[in-house]
């Protein structure tokens, strides 16, 4: 069900990419000579937008490898001031962990969204409509590829692991199953954050052109 889910979100994403696409060739009135691939502006547009999931993906996995192990040091420095934690007698400080989860999530994703909102603009401004025409083509058809395949590599991951852990190859304490644990270190962030961020990534790109639109026919360099 949750691989529906995701496999709907990426879909929904590919189609509202395509409709904004539309929408913003329409507003900036560009023709469909204007926008062929043999234009120079088109193709690097391409190319950017072709960069652009693959970077969106490694920020966005290493922002939940810091989350991760500032996590891991709060957990440790409990365990070595707080004492009576191992032995059931004292409760952990939850609330700091919580705290700490949550605004790690929210700064470590800062750099990521401006990152979404800046290429498209600055795309725009430096190769004008036609070069973000370019930018929207390559991040949907590069983005949507991306994010299928690590929501799908992920959740085999995952799976592994769990199939693993039902005693087969060896069960838990195997050296099969340390490396499905492994696996599925990378295979978590891949299906539950730099996959699913994707779609937002196309569609961000999308709106963001649409809306600063005017502002690209209006300062473009080229």
């Amino acid at each position: 069900t949750a691989a529906m889910g995701k496999g709907f979100a990426i879909g929904s994403a590919a189609l509202t990419a395509l409709a904004l696409f539309v929408s913003f060739t329409q507003a900036t009135g560009l023709t469909s000579d204007q926008v062929a691939l043999t234009s120079p502006t088109v193709v690097i547009g391409l190319l950017i937008g072709g960069m652009l999931p693959f970077v969106f993906s490694a920020m966005t996995m290493d922002s939940v490898s810091k989350a991760a192990y500032s996590m891991i040091e709060e957990v440790r420095r409990q365990f070595r001031e707080i004492t009576g934690i191992m032995e059931g007698k004292t409760d952990p400080e939850y609330g700091k962990c919580v705290a700490l989860c949550t605004k790690g999530a929210l700064h470590e994703m800062v750099a990521p969204a401006l990152l979404a909102v800046i290429v498209p603009l600055a795309t725009g401004l430096v190769l004008g409509p036609t070069g973000v025409v370019g930018l929207l083509g390559g991040v949907s058809v590069t983005g949507f590829a991306m994010a299928v395949f690590m929501s799908n590599a992920g959740g085999a991951w995952d799976n592994a692991k769990k199939y693993v852990e039902e005693g087969n190859y060896g069960g838990k304490g195997s050296s099969t199953h340390k490396a499905t644990v492994v696996g599925d270190t990378v295979g978590d962030p891949f299906k539950d954050t730099s996959g699913p961020s994707l779609n937002i990534l196309i569609k961000l790109c999308s709106t963001v052109s649409i809306v600063f639109s005017g502002l690209i026919l209006a300062f473009s360099l080229l």
